[in-house]
């Protein structure tokens, strides 16, 4: 096949042309519904991803207008950078993605600073704009650590754990957590304050029983006496839960500021 104009044969005008004009297209769609549709936050594709889309159809239909030389450095790597970064959108979009902890709501399961991984695919590839999802392998169970949108701030994630499925009658008394009637065995479970705060002054050692909705879960932290979780602000939906956290890759103690090499490739349970 014979190279054309600046070097490009004509099934590479096709692909530049194809990717710059679908490219350009998607983020104007995709910037139009973030404006216009009626739907959470969670839902959106963010506004950098958004700008990623908008700027390499630009730079695609630049390239074949001739603005951008089709033999120079910009074009080349822009190219392999573009490629990389669709990649990257694709595996985080559908497969993985890294979350940092902040707190220690989980402790000691989940220390802050420990970087972990989420398995998007095994709870269903989520398709933005909608609560749909496809490809599930399985919904969450009691026991998955999950990082969710938190229900009254749709900017931040959360991750707690599953303790009650759709349709469960969850109940903490004195510390202890019943499901249907049954405590259940809490091997992640911590108390940290021995005090036990009387039922009708606090949510937190005395709460419900509350029977969990259709498609809803209900969430603590494993660091009970330091969580907001479930007990206080309700129910997490089907359509929030991003994904399991399975495993951690990296680990820093920002006291001692020194990386805790123990604690990286450690699998969640």
């Amino acid at each position: 096949m014979s190279a054309g104009e600046g070097g490009f044969t004509p099934r590479k005008e096709r692909m530049y042309r194809w990717a710059g004009w679908g490219f350009l297209g998607f983020g104007v769609l995709t910037a139009l519904l973030n404006a216009f549709l009626p739907v959470p936050d969670y839902q959106k594709l963010s506004w950098l991803m958004v700008g990623f889309f908008v700027a390499s159809g630009l730079g695609a239909l630049g390239v074949l207008r001739g603005w951008i030389p089709r033999r120079s450095k910009v074009a080349e790597y822009g190219e392999a950078l573009v490629v990389a970064i669709f990649l990257a959108i694709l595996i985080r979009g559908g497969v993985v993605q890294a979350f940092k902890i902040p707190s220690g709501s989980m402790l000691p399961t989940l220390e802050i600073g420990d970087h972990l991984l989420v398995s998007k695919f095994l709870y269903g590839i989520r398709i933005p704009y909608t609560g749909t999802r496809i490809l599930r392998l399985r919904a969450p169970r009691r026991g998955d650590i999950v990082v969710f949108a938190y229900p009254v701030d749709d900017s931040k994630d959360f991750i707690k754990r599953v303790i009650g499925e759709p349709g469960d009658v969850v109940e903490v008394r004195d510390k202890k957590v019943y499901v249907n009637g049954r405590e259940i065995d809490d091997p992640w479970g911590r108390h940290v304050d021995p005090m036990v705060l009387p039922e009708g002054y606090e949510k937190r050692d005395n709460f419900g029983p509350v029977k969990v909705p259709s498609g809803h879960y209900f969430v603590m932290g494993d660091n009970r006496d330091r969580s907001y979780d479930s007990r206080f602000w309700g129910f997490v939906a089907d359509p929030r839960i991003r994904g399991k956290a399975f495993i951690l890759y990296w680990s820093w103690d920002r006291e001692r500021h020194l990386p805790r090499f123990g604690r990286m490739g450690k699998i969640l349970r």
